[in-house]
């Protein structure tokens, strides 16, 4: 039997999951993480060009399984501190877009999704080593009462809703405006009853820079 320490937690990589709307900039994110390689499922690395990152495209399934094995099994994955996906709910569009054209029930296409998205989550959550950065799209809704919630979009109800689950940091990437009204982008940290956040590190405050790196310093996840 192996015993470790909670101390450690955070040195063997801080695990992110950010999501926000189209445009709020969660892709130029990354660069703000240490030594960051990016898996794309989406094709929308043009704002951070600049940065000059290694990046994988991800197509199908395939390509996240032989990405996960590269980055555990490789030499030259290891000078990567960070491993970001780009999106999460992208990525489970490709595998339910699969799931559909292997079966003719929807419900069974939406049950296997489910159950390969829980299990890559848990893979890649638990990457040692490393921090991870997963990013996925806004969803909106609306309650019982008539109250607009945010949180992260994946396809299908239950795979949407255990996605947060996953993480023990859950950030909300929002444009607001500054007192001259000017745009600004701010990763909120905690919940405020209508958009979803999460911090169990304790360390992170309401409102935070859009700064992954600073955040994972805060944290205390140096690796």
């Amino acid at each position: 039997m192996k015993l470790q320490r909670t101390n450690s937690i955070a040195a063997s990589g801080v695990k992110l999951l950010g999501y926000g709307a189209a445009g709020a900039g969660k892709t130029s994110l990354i660069p703000t993480l240490p030594e960051p390689m990016i898996l794309s499922a989406e094709g929308g690395l043009l704002s951070i060009r600049d940065a000059d990152l290694p990046y994988i495209e991800i197509t199908n399934i395939n390509d996240l399984h032989e990405a996960y094995a590269w980055l555990v099994g490789s030499d030259e994955a290891k000078v990567y501190q960070s491993v970001a996906l780009d999106s999460i709910s992208e990525i489970a569009e490709v595998v339910l877009n699969a799931e559909k054209k292997a079966t003719k029930d929807p419900r069974q296409a939406y049950g296997a999704m489910q159950e390969q998205m829980a299990d890559l989550i848990r893979a890649f959550r638990d990457l040692p080593g490393k921090h991870v950065y997963v990013s996925a799209k806004l969803d909106k809704s609306q309650d019982e009462m008539g109250k607009i919630l945010y949180a992260p979009s994946m396809p299908g109800n239950k795979t949407g809703q255990m996605l947060p689950y996953f993480f023990d940091e859950v950030l909300a990437l929002r444009v607001e405006k500054d007192a001259d009204g000017n745009p600004v982008r701010v990763l909120q940290c905690q919940p405020d009853g209508a958009w979803l956040a999460k911090d169990r590190s304790g360390a992170l405050d309401m409102w935070e820079e859009p700064h992954l790196g600073a955040l994972i310093k805060k944290i205390g996840g140096e690796l």
